[in-house]
């Protein structure tokens, strides 16, 4: 099944042309662009992770989701900006500039057909700045065009329930919360025998600087990890994991209906 994690009447590449010509209120129809990457993450899950996150959570959200507000999930783009982790096998990574240019080309496609509201979902904690980026761009090209680089953590959630303080700032790659999601949505692929617990070595003690923090400093992951895990991976289970999705989807549910009730602000 090509649709995988989303509801089959709400993946766009099952519409014909005939309708996607046809569909009412097209310029408050929301497209969503999963955006994931292909990377390590750790020796206990596979590298499908971020792209795993983004269709689980968005399949999960669009099953909740009412059937009046309509909106669509595009296929997932697998690959992203991962060379923090290019010195671990199996990690596949575009350019910023290729990933940029895969974005407007993908967005003028979805404006061509009259579309006017396009969500950048993307679960890499290595682009949300790529996101932001190709979105002013799109936008200031298509000034009727709105597009909204989210972030799918950013969304309101109870991972602070959860986790702790520790393993929220520090547990950023394949730590407890990736790990028990993984462990809700793909348990036959995770290998809990291998996990490990790693946190960041080196960081600098006692400073305004951090990893991703409001004054973040640029790292490569083989620099803080030898495993490639940054968390308590051991920690993690299928009930955290099956409570985060719920909540993390809600949390997608109301964005999505922001998005379709949004007005662009004008004079």
């Amino acid at each position: 099944m090509l649709h995988g994690f989303i509801p089959a009447d709400r993946y766009f590449p099952y519409l014909t042309w005939t309708d996607i010509e046809s569909l009412p209120d097209k310029e408050n129809t929301v497209i969503i662009q999963p955006v994931g990457a292909i990377e390590q993450h750790g020796p206990h899950l596979p590298i499908a992770v971020d792209s795993a996150i983004s269709l689980g959570v968005l399949g999960r959200a669009l099953t909740k989701l009412e059937d009046s507000i309509p909106a669509y999930a595009l296929p997932c783009l697998y690959y992203g900006k991962s060379n923090e982790h290019w010195s671990f096998p199996g990690t596949i990574t575009l350019s910023a500039e290729t990933l940029l240019k895969v974005l407007r080309e993908m967005a003028e496609s979805i404006y061509r057909s009259g579309f006017r509201k396009l969500v950048l979902m993307n679960s890499h904690g290595g682009q949300p700045q790529i996101m932001e980026i190709a979105a002013r761009d799109i936008h200031q090209r298509y000034p009727d065009f709105l597009i909204f680089p989210l972030f799918t953590w950013r969304v309101p959630h109870n991972a602070g329930e959860l986790f702790s303080e520790y393993e929220l700032e520090y547990g950023i790659h394949a730590g407890d919360a990736e790990t028990s999601l993984l462990l809700s949505l793909l348990p036959e692929q995770v290998k809990m025998e291998r996990a490990v617990k790693e946190y960041p070595n080196g960081l600098p003690e006692d400073s305004l600087l951090s990893m991703e923090g409001k004054l973040p400093f640029a790292w490569l992951t083989r620099e803080l990890s030898r495993s490639g895990v940054m968390g308590d991976a051991t920690a993690a289970t299928r009930e955290k994991g099956d409570r985060l999705l719920e909540s993390v989807s809600d949390g997608w549910v109301q964005t999505i209906r922001d998005v379709y009730r949004f007005r662009q602000p004008a004079f």
